[in-house]
């Protein structure tokens, strides 16, 4: 199947590539969320982004933004769009020369980003899935993964995750926004737990089990920070990549 995404929109470049398969999982379980056409129209809304979040959406992408300084030099993978203006807000960082690149493995999802992007901003979007990316080993200083790993069963998870690191140059950094197991003071964990299981079968996982459950055993990257956020029931991990990893 031909890309049809490959004409530039708006700044990006989209990379002529065949499109790659829509995962079963993504198909039975999200497809009212991104794969619909219509979804985009739904959830593409500032105020219901932040409603999904407990009115934290603005919170996490401010400390994820401070974390990285507001400066992105250099290559920058954001992998999967993310609805709401955290694209946007990411693009406005990156340093002069530098660029973002964003994959994600469905069409509608890139067309929908390149609405609101600036018509000079200097991002590239690739349609590709995250468990299998086509860059070179080491070919970005920073990864990003934003509200994506709750989203994927356990085996895609961890390939995930295995390829962030692998495109991550040595000394570079993978950061992680996602959710998280919450303190047990905290009434969202009994509530929002059952909602979750019956319509992101997957995040059931993030509430039980620590990130590091699901990152490769070779030892390519060290944990550097940990924050968490309301009750513990978000959190942003960044990891480094070690280099020699695996040797």
């Amino acid at each position: 199947m031909k890309n049809s995404f490959d004409r530039p929109v708006a700044t990006t470049v989209a990379l002529k590539k065949v499109v790659p398969a829509i995962p079963q999982y993504l198909q039975a379980h999200y497809w009212w969320a991104y794969v619909h056409p219509r979804a985009v129209h739904v959830f593409e809304r500032q105020w219901l982004v932040n409603l999904i979040l407990w009115g934290n959406y603005k919170r996490l992408c401010n400390a994820l933004l401070q974390e990285y300084g507001h400066q992105l030099p250099g290559r920058t993978l954001q992998i999967a769009c993310a609805y709401g203006d955290l694209t946007p807000r990411l693009a406005a960082c990156v340093a002069p020369g530098g660029m973002l690149e964003i994959v994600d493995i469905l069409p509608i999802q890139l067309e929908n980003l390149s609405g609101k992007l600036a018509a000079a901003a200097p991002v590239r979007m690739h349609c590709m899935d995250s468990a299998a990316l086509s860059f070179a080993d080491a070919a970005f200083d920073r990864a990003l993964l934003f509200f994506l790993l709750h989203e994927q069963p356990q085996a895609v998870r961890e390939k995930t995750l295995a390829e962030a690191l692998r495109v991550v140059r040595p000394g570079g950094t993978l950061t992680i926004v996602d959710y998280a197991p919450p303190s047990r003071l905290n009434p969202l964990r009994y509530f929002w737990k059952p909602v979750l299981d019956r319509l992101e079968p997957f995040a059931h996982d993030l509430f039980s089990e620590e990130v590091a459950a699901w990152l490769p055993r070779d030892g390519r990257s060290v944990m550097v920070s940990k924050q968490r956020f309301f009750g513990g029931m978000y959190q942003m991990l960044t990891l480094q990549v070690v280099d020699g990893a695996g040797e």
